[in-house]
């Protein structure tokens, strides 16, 4: 979302990432600082990388780099390159740790893997001049929301079942307490009269007895969207399903011009009295 919104629109002056994924923010950093310096070192990670031909020695080498990356104290350009290297490398470009905290998705069989692209280090470099970068929890970007902000929210998504629970990409659990959180904040901000866009699953299209979120954001507009799912370790379960969209304007078009309608918290309760 972050670089589609700063490629389309050039008037975007400042923006701000947050992410509790300190690898993450350390990459991004890194790209931000010192592209050329990421693409030299991931340069010499792939020669080696690629001079390796047998697939259970190329396995080593991923398991080796792997531990390196969960255990060492590694300087911000290594942790950046074993973050992007892993990233390509592993089992259908997952991130996902453990309980505590260290990164544990198998090797991938990728005859060829690009490893990485410098020319989008280096373009993502130059939208990253206009971004703070921050790493921590989500209610940290409060002091940065004004009236004039958009603000979209990612977060680890709630399991469509029991079995398909995947929303480890920090050793700390997102669970529905966290997602309690979230719409309280979501609600918090939507009275400052900024927009605000939040996706997650819909739960209620795996079970239609499931509205938790439905529920929860029942102030709010909630639309349904198509997505596609690549990650699944049956082919079979890939393919198109429904997410929502959750936000606190709606856009209507008069005149051959689209303008916002706000919706706020105080808003839709003051109607509901009414």
């Amino acid at each position: 979302m972050f670089f589609f919104m700063l490629q389309k629109f050039p008037n975007i002056k400042s923006a701000v990432i947050n992410d509790l994924n300190s690898s993450l923010i350390n990459a991004y950093q890194t790209i931000k600082d010192t592209p050329t310096f990421l693409v030299e070192e991931l340069q010499k990670i792939k020669t080696e990388y690629d001079s390796i031909k047998k697939e259970s020695d190329r396995k080593t080498f991923y398991l080796n780099i792997r531990t390196r990356f969960n255990r060492e104290n590694l300087s911000a350009i290594e942790n950046s390159v074993y973050f992007i290297f892993l990233n390509h490398t592993c089992f259908n470009g997952l991130y996902r740790v453990n309980s505590k905290g260290e990164y544990n998705v198998p090797f991938g069989k990728y005859r060829n893997p690009s490893i990485y692209d410098a020319e989008t280090i280096y373009a993502d470099s130059e939208l990253l001049q206009r971004a703070t970068l921050l790493n921590g929890d989500f209610e940290q970007i409060e002091k940065y929301v004004t009236p004039h902000t958009f603000v979209y929210f990612d977060p680890p998504y709630r399991p469509l079942t029991e079995t398909s629970s995947f929303n480890s990409y920090a050793k700390e659990k997102f669970d529905d307490r966290e997602q309690i959180r979230l719409r309280n904040f979501f609600r918090r901000l939507s009275d400052r009269q900024c927009l605000l866009m939040l996706s997650n699953a819909d739960c209620k299209g795996a079970d239609p007895h499931d509205t938790f979120l439905d529920d929860l954001y029942k102030d709010f507009y909630i639309e349904r969207v198509y997505a596609t799912r690549m990650v699944n370790a049956n082919p079979d379960k890939r393919g198109f399903l429904t997410e929502l969209l959750i936000r606190n304007y709606t856009t209507l078009r008069t005149d051959n011009k689209f303008i916002s309608q706000h919706h706020s918290y105080e808003q839709s309760a003051y109607r509901k009295r009414i």
